[in-house]
């Protein structure tokens, strides 16, 4: 039986957020092992203040959400292993890295990851991209011996600007959906927001950060320091070619981009629907990074001098640090779930539904709150896109502007409730207080220069 307590969801997150910093950083266990048991505590505490949450769903609350977790990102992640690998060990990461010093210049390794991170979260989910962009943030270190703050930075704030901003992003598409605004002024607003934020939050303060904390190279992804470092005074001549190097990169965003563009053009363009069944095949981000793996495994073993169970060995290797990254990001995943049971978000929307403030402003209040309380971006955005729907009319600017206030607030402050926060630090090699210092501020960075670069573009153009 549930007891009835006026601020319940309140006090559950609270409780939450000082069990999850205890376990985590007090007692230091294993991030696996302390998200579980802050996910079932959180369930426990359900029991007592949600009503209909009984003692038997606190433990099976708690599996579904990780067995949903691990669905989602289980595949992918292990993939990302065998991909981060094998590029990494063939060389094939550390020839891109050369290729974009040689167009761009040693001194602008920093823009060329921040720009190729930011266009490539555009047609698919940040998580994919950081999987292909942080061997390439690791192999510009090992080449550069420097700036490892810096490099994983920009490829955070690339990708996760755009996750929140620019259809077709599915976050921003149903988010735009949802409340009525054009897609096509949508993904140009997405963009032209996009571009400011994400050069705030990843070359301003990744060159700021990167001057105060200097992030070593680890060990991660089953790859050595000592290996990134003999790659990275290998002759260009003994590594594999451009176009093959870029291979694994390419087939995963041009796959999954292949659906994003028949869902985007397929009532301009009716002929279009005959090649859905193999799109949405080919271009689900499970099938698209398998094939991905297979390209980058193939070149791995053409570039290194090793036998076919040797390399297999080295390949089961990499699905072993794989399987415990998708573990924690999983756990994580099911922390923020059972947060959500609580009510949290409802609270949340409920208590600041009578606050007189601009509807901009409010809907990035509400989805920050939403956000920082149960941990999802996309689940905040849309909650809070439902939430203000029925407002629309009352806006004296485009709709579009909306959905920008929506994405900025629903990307804020990613903490331990957030799977994305583990997975930043189980590919990167960082350390939670790292991670805190990078990922979590350049998360806040994105959410308060987005509000702010929404706010000055709707007085200047409100497009109403």
């Amino acid at each position: 039986m549930a007891i009835e307590f006026a601020h319940s969801p309140l006090l559950t997150f609270v409780l939450a957020l000082v069990a999850v910093v205890f376990l985590l950083v007090v007692l230091d266990l294993p991030a696996f092992v302390g998200l579980i048991i802050a996910a079932f505590f959180v369930g426990v505490l359900n029991v007592v203040f949600v009503p209909d949450f009984g003692a038997a769903q606190a433990a099976s609350a708690v599996a579904t959400a990780f067995g949903n977790g691990m669905a989602g990102i289980g595949i992918p992640i292990l993939m990302a292993a065998v991909i981060g690998k094998s590029m990494l060990e063939s060389g094939a990461a550390q020839r891109i890295v050369r290729g974009f010093q040689n167009l761009l210049g040693k001194g602008n390794s920093d823009y060329a990851l921040w720009g190729s991170s930011t266009i490539l979260a555009i047609p698919v989910f940040f998580d994919s991209v950081f999987y292909l962009m942080a061997p390439l943030a690791r192999s510009m270190r090992a080449r550069v011996g420097r700036d490892y703050t810096l490099f994983i930075v920009v490829v955070g704030a690339g990708g996760a600007t755009a996750h929140v901003f620019v259809p077709p992003t599915p976050g921003p598409l149903a988010v735009a959906a949802e409340i009525g605004a054009n897609l096509g002024m949508t993904i140009l607003l997405g963009i032209v927001t996009a571009i400011p934020v994400a050069f705030v939050a990843g070359i301003v303060y990744g060159r700021w950060i990167n001057s105060r904390i200097d992030i070593p190279l680890r060990d991660a992804m089953a790859t050595t320091t000592d290996e990134l470092e003999e790659l990275a005074d290998r002759d260009t001549r003994s590594l594999p070619g451009v176009l093959e190097s870029l291979a694994p990169i390419l087939l995963a965003v041009l796959l999954i981009a292949s659906l994003t563009a028949i869902n985007t053009f397929e009532d301009a363009v009716p002929a279009l629907s005959v090649l859905r069944p193999y799109a949405a095949f080919f271009g689900d981000k499970n099938v698209a990074l398998t094939i991905a793996a297979l390209a980058a495994a193939w070149t791995f073993y053409r570039y290194n001098d090793m036998s076919q169970s040797e390399w297999t060995d080295e390949l089961t290797e990499a699905l072993k640090s794989g399987g415990n990254i998708a573990a924690i990001t999983a756990a994580g995943g099911a922390f923020g779930a059972l947060l959500a049971a609580s009510g949290v978000g409802d609270y949340i929307t409920g208590a600041l539904s009578g606050v007189g403030i601009p509807l901009l402003v409010s809907a990035w209040l509400i989805a920050a709150i939403i956000r920082i309380a149960q941990g999802s971006a996309t689940a905040a955005m849309l909650t809070t896109a439902g939430i203000m729907a029925p407002q629309v009319p009352e806006l004296a600017v485009h709709p579009a502007f909306l959905v920008m206030a929506i994405g900025a607030g629903g990307n804020i402050f990613s903490w331990y409730n957030d799977s994305g926060f583990w997975l930043v630090k189980e590919i990167g090699g960082l350390t939670q207080a790292e991670t805190l210092k990078t990922w979590t501020v350049l998360t806040t960075i994105i959410a308060v220069t987005g509000l702010i670069t929404t706010l000055v573009f709707a007085s200047v153009v409100p497009l109403a």
